[in-house]
């Protein structure tokens, strides 16, 4: 039988991918139940934003192909735009088709593809507590309501970079009010490093908040219904603005909450992309979807399912975008028979 072997310097670089990625898995992190409502979520001390780079040695400038990985939103996406990142991983598909469009956070439209877009299923939501009054977005302004409000952490660079806060602010905006507005009429913003942080549901449930407006529903979405909070609607003049930028209107009744008495229409926040730019090769794009593929069995999912090589490219409620695949990606999806 032939031994096989990485030659060294592929058996390092190859090492330390595995060496990072199973940091995850020490004494370094924790499980709790504290994502999607009795999902057992790891979190860890080592931080999450990933820099990568595999750069071709001198002597194979010529034939040799270096790439450059990483994951983030607006400053990663730009960067592959601007050609200083090979690939980004980033969260959800609108900020890609933002990007594509040169519209929200982006100035101009950037020269971008997706190789592949792997499913999250998740809304931007708005729920306020019964006992406010409030039925509508446009009524918070009107009455110059005085909200608790749980959110993300709002500051100017969040406003710029930070998906859910940019997206937060525009429907907010376009209902007529800001952050600024709620604390001037006496409210309070409740910040949260992440949806499904502890502390949130804790302020739900002792009433200490009497909103919160936020994605990453799995995690607080049921919470706050079970402790009489109601949804409020995206729809009308508040969304054609958030539409033109590229936002995709969605019925919350697919996420099967129970209590709710009516189905509410919201912003999709779907879809994990991995995004290249339109000019990078196609033998190069279509190797990135083969590697893809053959770990598949070790990529963590947003949807407890394993990968499904299939809905990469689907284009489904989990998996949405409104860009074009890279041809290099199209082809291996319709080599391998997965797209018509």
């Amino acid at each position: 039988m032939t031994i096989r072997r990485y030659n060294a310097g592929v058996q390092r670089a190859k090492g330390l991918l595995e060496l990072a990625a199973s940091l995850y898995d020490t004494s370094l992190s924790s499980e709790s139940m504290r994502a999607a409502e009795g999902v057992l979520q790891t979190d860890s001390r080592l931080g999450n934003a990933v820099r990568l780079s595999l750069a071709a040695r001198t002597s194979d400038k010529k034939d040799g192909i270096s790439l450059t990985f990483a994951t983030g939103g607006v400053r990663e996406i730009v960067a592959v735009a601007q050609g200083k990142i090979s690939l980004a991983w980033v969260n959800p598909s609108v900020l890609l088709t933002m990007a594509y469009r040169g519209k929200g956070p982006f100035r101009k439209r950037y020269p971008l593809r997706a190789v592949a877009v792997f499913p999250s299923h998740d809304v931007v939501a708005f729920a306020v507590h019964e006992s406010t009054g409030i039925t509508s977005l446009s009524q918070i302004k009107k009455e110059r309501f005085p909200l608790k409000l749980s959110t993300r952490r709002v500051d100017p660079l969040a406003l710029r970079e930070n998906s859910t806060v940019f997206t937060v602010a525009a429907v907010m905006g376009s209902a007529g009010f800001s952050f600024a507005d709620i604390r001037k009429w006496g409210g309070e913003i409740f910040p949260a490093t992440r949806p499904s942080d502890p502390l949130r549901r804790a302020t739900i449930a002792s009433g200490a908040v009497n909103a919160v407006f936020d994605e990453g529903i799995k995690s607080w979405g049921q919470t706050a219904l079970d402790h009489g909070f109601r949804y409020l609607p995206v729809d009308g003049a508040i969304l054609k603005p958030l539409a033109a930028m590229g936002y995709r209107a969605v019925m919350m009744s697919r996420l099967g909450f129970r209590g709710m008495s009516e189905d509410v229409q919201t912003l999709d926040f779907s879809g994990w992309p991995m995004i290249v730019r339109a000019d990078m090769p196609n033998d190069v794009a279509y190797a990135l979807c083969e590697a893809i593929e053959k770990r598949k069995d070790f990529i963590p999912t947003d949807n407890y399912k394993p990968l499904d090589i299939a809905q990469l490219c689907a284009n489904d409620d989990e998996a949405p975008y409104d860009v074009p695949l890279h041809p290099g990606a199209k082809r291996f999806y319709r080599e391998r028979g997965f797209l018509k």
